[in-house]
């Protein structure tokens, strides 16, 4: 009989180059499922890991977000999210964490977002707690009992569904729990990565008014105009006068500023820029400041004087995957996602990484 194994990408230690190695594939977990990867997205928090951003156990198989084919139904594994039968073969994406269900935040704070043992794929996931192949940068990824697993929509380009496989879920689920989008608003985005467009095609859908992208650098925001996410794009990243952009920004908001900002842009100085762009009575939704970049200085006038709503969101649950998921069509009809991927063999797992750090490209993933 073959041997079953998997090839994976590991991030041995911090602040080096993880390693392609090679692991035994196990039987599908009873109540799991075992998919063959066809894409790993690579986020930005995935260069937060490599270098030491978040207190992480080492070595670990990197990739929090995937989208693949079922390869293997564990015992009791029937359906997915949503009810769907599932069969092998299917295409599928999956959570990336799984909440306990039962502490504090789980089990009386209504927050599973903030679970205080949350178990990540591609995060928190040791090689040595088992299984080995627990993140999305493999070409097989062991998925166990409690993983929220959809089916991804048949006519769904698999780059489009990659594009936001991340992004989409947390900014569904700061919109759809901490602050909506309401109809004939200026939205104001700050970031021109994936999840700053995942917020503006968001907004776009919810019924905003009109949608403000300032970020860079300016290839990004060409490409997202040539995405046709957003309305009006501003370079902040290259400017020689940033000041001089924010005023630009406020003068497309109509000169008083945004009813919503939504900073993505993970710059600790955005959040005192952002501070200012919201009208007086406005929102400021924060949720870019997913790792600590360390500290910025706001000035808290401008909280009082604009009287603002400000408010964090952290992370995204299975049920935000499903929303995302279901929403893919809608994105896909009014947004060319596809365009904004561009895949890398496995093997230069190296040089995609590298390409996100330098801002080259808006979306790689890794295709075993």
């Amino acid at each position: 009989m073959t041997a079953r194994t998997g090839r994976a990408v590991v991030l041995e230690e911090f602040n080096a180059s993880p390693r392609l190695r090679e692991f035994p594939l196990p039987q599908a977990p009873d109540g799991g499922v075992i998919v063959a990867c066809g894409y790993g997205g690579i986020c930005g928090t995935d260069l937060h890991l490599q270098q030491g951003h978040l207190d992480i156990p080492t070595p670990l198989v990197l990739g929090h977000e995937g989208l693949g084919v079922v390869r293997e139904l564990g015992a009791g594994t029937r359906h997915d999210a949503t009810g769907a039968p599932l069969a092998a073969g299917d295409t599928v994406m999956w959570a990336s964490s799984i909440a306990c269900g039962v502490c504090p935040p789980c089990r009386l704070h209504r927050e599973p977002t903030l679970c205080e043992r949350r178990r990540t794929y591609g995060v928190n996931r040791a090689l040595a707690d088992g299984p080995e192949l627990s993140g999305a940068w493999a070409d097989h990824i062991v998925l166990e009992p409690g993983t929220t697993v959809i089916k991804v929509p048949d006519a769904t380009d698999p780059l489009a569904a990659m594009s936001l496989a991340c992004a989409g879920p947390t900014v569904a689920h700061a919109l759809y729990e901490r602050r909506p989008v309401r109809l004939g608003e200026t939205v104001v985005v700050q970031g021109s990565g994936p999840v700053g467009l995942a917020a503006a095609a968001f907004a776009r859908l919810a019924g905003a008014a009109k949608v403000i992208i300032v970020g860079g650098p300016a290839g990004r925001l060409a490409r997202a105009a040539s995405a046709g996410i957003g309305d009006v794009h501003l370079d902040i990243v290259g400017a020689a006068d940033p000041e001089a952009v924010l005023q630009q920004v406020r003068a497309a908001t109509g000169g008083g500023g945004a009813d919503l900002v939504i900073e993505c842009a993970g710059v600790p100085a955005a959040v005192g820029q952002g501070l200012t762009l919201a009208r007086r009575g406005g929102s400021y939704l924060i949720i870019g400041q997913y790792t600590d970049a360390g500290d910025t200085l706001i000035n808290p006038h401008q909280i009082v004087h604009r009287q603002l709503d400000v408010v964090g969101s952290w992370a995204f649950t299975g049920a935000h995957l499903v929303e995302y998921v279901r929403l893919l069509p809608a994105l896909t009809a009014h947004f060319d996602l596809a365009s904004l991927v561009t895949p890398f063999p496995l093997e230069r797992h190296a040089d995609a990484l590298t390409a996100v750090a330098d801002g080259s490209v808006m979306k790689a993933v890794l295709m075993p």
